[in-house]
């Protein structure tokens, strides 16, 4: 695939393909004998995995070295990538968590704030019914 196809598949701008792999955060892409970006199935699941990771706020200096690992060392580095996963899901983990907090706490302001409506519409309407009534 092209860079353009590959943009528009993922939803990245080209310039942003080009420099996440400048700076490592995908490895190399193979080209075509013209010198063009050829983006195979490798390519495009390194794109996926980082635009995901990306996404979960993973940060980009943890998939850098997630990625030097994969592309140097091999298998010799199989417990280092998984560890470092590991870290990566826990501080997920643990930002998914402050945010339900964060999320229970507006919810919470939120149903206050409607049930103080509520009691504010109640009492018109009761007054507007005395009004009519009088």
């Amino acid at each position: 695939m092209t860079i353009a196809e590959v943009s528009r598949k993922y939803d990245i701008s080209a310039d942003t393909l080009r420099y996440y792999e400048r700076i490592g955060l995908i490895p190399p892409v193979p080209r075509t004998r013209g010198g063009l970006r050829d983006y195979g199935e490798e390519s495009c699941g390194w794109i996926q995995l980082m635009k995901c990771m990306r996404a979960a706020g993973v940060q980009i200096e943890a998939l850098i070295e997630y990625v030097w690992t994969c592309s140097s060392r091999g298998d010799a580095t199989l417990d280092a990538r998984k560890a470092l996963l590991v870290e990566q899901r826990d501080q997920l983990v643990s930002r998914m968590a402050e945010m339900q907090a964060s999320l229970d706490l507006l919810n919470q302001k939120i149903d206050r704030y409607e049930q103080g409506m509520m009691t504010a519409e109640q009492q018109l309407r009761r007054l507007h019914a005395e009004r009519e009534g009088a």
